[in-house]
């Protein structure tokens, strides 16, 4: 049995924020504040950056009352970043920096919450403490709307995002059927490689048809196909609404519209925008339709008011999970879902290599994803059901939502 590893402890947020990250911060947090062993707890202010800067939040000093209510306060309230550490063997001097300010403050427990880029950052930190000699237990704890993980059922945060995309499609759906004409409304979702945030969509449709289109970027766009799909649905239900991820590309590979095209955040990724319009514009010149273009932008990200109580209830389970782990001596590690469907739905920790996960992508299994390429199936539909159950308690004051508040102490 691994020996008792007294020290401080760091827990740092990283990537694109969620409606469930906090709550994640929240499990790591108060767990690691009711541990006899763990003998202080920060928080780095945005993301690894933090630590670099010596940026460090004490936990310790905040009101209970206010990290209570980081149960469904969406976006990162430690403070996020993009920012990509070099590889240790050609430049090691963020690693120096880092081991710097952990011996200076004693830690010896470092948490990262983000998707697979800030799980490349675990492992990176993890490798180098241990080559060092310098023993820090290093755990990833996994978020992302894109649910792109792999070795893991799901994501924190998914669950969320997926309820909003499915309740607005069905609203947007309402305010199209009040019209006579035929309308096409084209609602653009994130994902670049990936399209779990976009095939939420037929959620829309399990009592009524809502949402007519759904295209993922895991299948190649083709125009002439779309616009006559447009045009089947028109005829067939009177309007059309469609949904299509920001990430959709031609055969040729190229995307089929990014406003950005050529911007790239901090580990290279192209940042995308503008296909609902780009579409919406070929609706009306090729159809001569009507038709609307709506980008959903950030509202899909931290939308709590239409968040998952499971995906809360699971963030800060996996939070918890990663102190617990480490406490046992478990380190380079990340907490994943292993879940349970055939009677009932069960959600159950599981540890993943960091190595398995870093800088990899899990897409939507073809067989998900209908023949047309303009849908997705019931095992879509069966398998992300269970995780936007429920509703978050939220506090209220004057009608809107009492959102936690740091005090923001630095050590």
């Amino acid at each position: 049995m691994p020996e008792i590893l007294r020290g401080a402890l760091i827990v740092g947020q990283s990537g694109g924020p969620s409606s469930a990250i906090n709550a994640s911060a929240y499990g790591v947090i108060r767990t690691a504040l009711d541990s006899e062993y763990i003998t202080k707890v920060y928080a780095t202010e945005y993301g690894i950056t933090g630590v670099l800067n010596e940026k460090l939040l004490i936990m310790d000093e905040e009101d209970a009352s206010e990290l209570d209510k980081f149960m469904y306060t969406p976006s990162s309230i430690l403070g996020s970043c993009r920012y990509k550490l070099p590889d240790p063997d050609q430049n090691d001097a963020d690693y120096r920096r880092i081991l710097e300010i952990f011996k200076k403050y004693d830690v010896r427990y470092f948490i990262y919450i983000g998707g697979n880029d800030s799980m490349d950052t675990c492992m990176k930190i993890s490798g180098f403490m241990a080559k060092s000699g310098y023993e820090c237990r290093v755990m990833g704890v996994p978020k992302t709307i894109d649910n792109d993980l792999c070795e893991t059922d799901h994501t924190p945060g998914y669950g969320s995002v997926a309820k909003f995309i499915a309740t607005t499609l069905m609203e947007i759906s309402r305010d199209t059927a009040v019209y006579k004409l035929p309308v096409v409304n084209i609602v653009e979702c994130m994902g670049r490689d990936a399209g779990w945030i976009t095939g939420a969509a037929a959620l829309a449709n399990l009592d009524s048809m809502n949402c007519h289109l759904i295209y993922l970027p895991e299948h190649t766009f083709d125009m002439d196909a779309f616009l006559s799909d447009v045009q089947i649905s028109c005829r067939k239900y009177g309007s059309c609404t469609v949904a299509v991820s920001e990430g959709v590309s031609l055969k040729g590979g190229e995307f089929v519209k990014g406003d950005n095209a050529g911007a790239e955040d901090g580990f290279g990724h192209t940042q995308l925008g503008g296909v609902a319009l780009h579409l919406s514009a070929m609706v009306k010149n090729k159809l001569e339709l009507k038709s609307r273009g709506i980008e959903l932008s950030l509202l899909q990200r931290c939308a709590a008011h239409c968040g998952s109580a499971t995906d809360a209830k699971e963030a800060f389970m996996a939070g918890k999970a990663a102190v617990e782990e480490m406490l046992k001596g478990t380190t380079g590690k990340m907490i994943g879902f292993e879940c349970d469907r055939t009677s009932g739905y069960k959600c159950s920790i599981k540890l993943v290599d960091l190595d398995a996960v870093a800088n990899k992508t899990k897409l939507v299994p073809d067989s998900w994803i209908n023949e047309a390429g303009n849908g997705v199936t019931s095992d879509f539909t069966d398998y992300l059901l269970p995780l936007i159950q429920g509703e978050p308690d939220i506090r209220r004051s004057n009608g809107l939502p009492d959102f936690a508040r740091l005090k923001k102490v630095y050590a």
